[in-house]
């Protein structure tokens, strides 16, 4: 592998992972979990629905689906923004290594 193949992976990781972290927000809220609660009729009222049957009619607390209406609430925190942007990269780096 070369410099220039190697500078481009890891180019390829960083701007991933940057895009990871910017683009979380809006695909929570394009699933359905918004600001103002789960979206009615969206995906994530689905998931809600099967948590809650799951669960005897309620959802647990520190379940998926409350994790992810407390992040489309209050916006992720630091160590799950570091965490998405982490994905972002390693899948930009494996993409990378497939690509080049």
């Amino acid at each position: 592998m070369g410099l220039l193949t190697a500078a481009l992976i890891v180019g390829g990781s960083a701007a991933a992972g940057a895009g990871a972290f910017v683009a979380a927000p809006f695909v929570l809220t394009a699933v359905g979990f918004t600001s103002a609660g789960i979206a009615a009729s969206s995906y994530a009222a689905g998931m809600m629905s099967a948590a809650a049957v799951a669960n005897a009619g309620a959802v647990a607390a520190g379940s998926t689906v409350a994790g992810l209406q407390t992040a489309g609430v209050v916006g992720l925190p630091a160590v799950a923004s570091a965490c998405v942007a982490g994905v972002g990269a390693t899948v930009g780096f494996i993409t990378a290594i497939l690509v080049i």
